[in-house]
């Protein structure tokens, strides 16, 4: 059976996330170096991860994906675009790349650039901002690349493995992207 393609780019597409996913979302949230650089800390059970999304999926103020290869259709990571307000137009980004194997393959900028044409586009968003750990170059650089503009930085916002760090704020703004970007979706 063909998968759902919801945003399809050259390397990657963006599809719903669905009962049969929650087991490999479950494995995911489990491996050590996207555990690091998502910052997560939580424990989780598989119930737990399907109760989540199906909270999810009742909530019209998100939408969350799973991103996958274009030429395997594996899962490689997800993409959630959030807290979406129409009143003030605004949402929040959060992305991750489940395997280190998949890092720096394009995967996360190509999905990021998906998402925030969805966004701007599709959902009429003025403004979509996004939070960064300071220990993750990788993906700040990625965030810049796509456009995004540094706002700010909560100082010492985050303690993570007995460290503190610093909280990277940084968003775009919607003539930001289509500056930058004319029509990449199909």
């Amino acid at each position: 059976m063909q998968p759902v393609k919801f945003l399809c780019g050259d390397a990657v597409y963006l599809r719903p996330i669905t009962r049969q996913d929650h087991e490999l979302y479950y494995r995911a949230l489990y491996e050590p170096t996207g555990r690091y650089f998502t910052g997560t800390q939580a424990v989780y059970t598989q119930e737990g991860v399907a109760n989540a999304f199906e909270r999810f999926d009742a909530d019209s103020s998100r939408v969350d994906l799973l991103i996958c290869s274009q030429s395997t259709d594996e899962v490689v990571g997800d993409i959630s675009l959030n807290s979406m307000d129409s009143n003030n137009r605004s949402g929040s980004l959060r992305l991750a790349i489940f395997d280190p194997a998949n890092y720096s393959q394009g995967y996360g900028t190509e999905a990021l650039i998906l998402m925030l044409d969805y966004g701007f586009g599709m959902r009429n968003l003025h403004r979509i901002d996004l939070h960064v750990y300071a220990y993750n170059p990788r993906a700040i650089h990625t965030y810049e690349k796509v456009g995004f503009q540094k706002e700010g930085v909560m100082r010492d916002a985050w303690y993570y493995d007995h460290k503190w760090t610093d909280v990277i704020i940084m968003s775009m703004l919607e003539e930001e992207f289509r500056a930058k970007y004319k029509r990449t979706t199909t």
